[in-house]
């Protein structure tokens, strides 16, 4: 294809640390590998705006601020969002834009997109659910703000040539809440090679096959925001059920709101020599902890994807998952794993001690995973996005 000047608006980018910011940076990354010229407008990590590059990408920092009561996310303010991406399009004039976001910084993209006429994709990573609770807002108001969120996105997305969502299901959400019934599936992607080469590195130094069972003692992994939605104090309870001759411990990744509360719970349920708390972890440092795993387990009841979960698989690891959401579509009962009620405690343990204690089973459920996430390759995503950036810009026909 041709080769493209493209500006990813992106709400949450790298150095975050969450499914969108991961996305965003990765996008940008392999366009740029592919030899487009790639701009990102993202909000400034210390709130002063600024130019860098990464990964061969151009990366135009935006004046932000704190976002009340969720000070993991930083935010930008309406007027100096609209100013300053209108100064990058001055600059830049891209050929096709992609904004990830509907908040101010991606209202900005979209209406300066329109304003000045260029082709416009839309992808949505956003659950409203996940940040009305973060809000100085009462408790009571979180369902009809939540709402009101949802009309937003429609509003905004509506301009937009293309919308797209990660999964089927994430679609039929943003259908039904946000009115946009033309949007498709398109899966984040991710790159599955890195972690099965990963995971073969790991097995080269302990002189040990590649499968789980090279690993002495099961290993259960979860990685993630440590907030509410994720649940990762059901996963914690779920363990602290196991029977003491189980063999096994659990290694919990990540940092947010509710780490103390969970190592608390850990502590009170008679775990905590068990249970692992590390905190970030560098992307080798993460490459290593999916390598040296044995099982991976996602409580989280609001993934519209779940990156983290499709890492996992590509590291041949079976998955136990919350059956909500977008986590159906990953995790086939089964085959390379099993999926779990939210809230039910005792199912979760069932299937922790299946497979902790069964490593055949382990090795026959990671292989499967592996075979299941090639569907989800960056490749592939990218190819996706190059063809919806040129049939926006009308180079090819838009499919009847």
């Amino acid at each position: 294809m041709n080769m493209l000047r493209i500006l990813v608006g992106a709400e949450t980018f790298a150095p975050d640390v969450n499914g969108a910011a991961r996305f965003a940076d990765r996008l940008s990354a392999g366009l740029a590998a592919r030899g487009h010229e790639v701009h990102v407008v993202a909000p400034s990590p210390l709130g002063e705006p600024g130019i860098e590059r990464r990964d061969g990408v151009v990366v135009h920092r935006l004046s932000s601020h704190r976002m009340p009561g969720f000070d993991a996310m930083r935010v930008c303010l309406p007027w100096e969002a609209a100013s300053e991406v209108r100064d990058v399009y001055e600059r830049v004039r891209p050929d096709v834009v992609h904004t990830n976001g509907h908040l101010s910084l991606g209202r900005a993209v979209v209406n300066h997109a329109k304003r000045t006429g260029v082709p416009l994709v839309a992808t949505n990573h956003l659950m409203p659910e996940n940040i009305v609770g973060y809000l100085p807002i009462p408790a009571s108001m979180h369902e009809s703000f939540a709402g009101w969120m949802y009309r937003d996105l429609g509003r905004v997305y509506a301009q937009a040539d293309t919308v797209t969502a990660p999964t089927p299901s994430a679609v039929d959400l943003i259908s039904r809440r946000a009115g946009l019934t033309s949007a498709f599936p398109v899966s984040n992607g991710i790159d599955a090679d890195a972690y099965e080469r990963a995971r073969d590195a790991v097995a080269a130094r302990r002189g040990a096959p590649t499968g789980p069972t090279a690993l002495y003692e099961p290993t259960v992994l979860f990685v993630g925001r440590l907030d509410q939605e994720k649940r990762v104090d059901e996963l914690i309870r779920a363990f602290a059920r196991l029977a003491p001759d189980v063999p096994g411990r659990l290694d919990v990744v990540g940092d947010g709101e509710r780490r103390a509360a969970w190592e608390a719970l850990a502590a009170d349920l008679g775990v905590a020599g068990r249970v692992r708390f590390r905190g970030f972890l560098s992307d080798d440092e993460l490459l290593t902890a999916y390598a040296t795993a044995d099982l991976f387990c996602m409580p989280g009841v609001a993934e519209l994807q779940s990156l983290v979960t499709m890492e996992a698989m590509a590291a041949r690891l079976p998955v136990i998952a919350a059956d909500a959401m977008a986590l159906p579509h990953l995790v086939r009962p089964g085959s390379n794993g099993e999926l779990f009620q939210p809230g039910d405690i005792d199912e979760l343990a069932r299937h922790l001690r299946t497979l902790l204690t069964d490593a055949a089973l382990r090795e026959r459920y990671g292989a499967a995973s592996r075979e299941l996430i090639q569907a989800h390759t960056m490749g592939a995503t990218l190819g996706v996005f190059e063809t919806l950036y040129e049939k926006a810009m009308g180079v090819v026909p838009v499919a009847a």
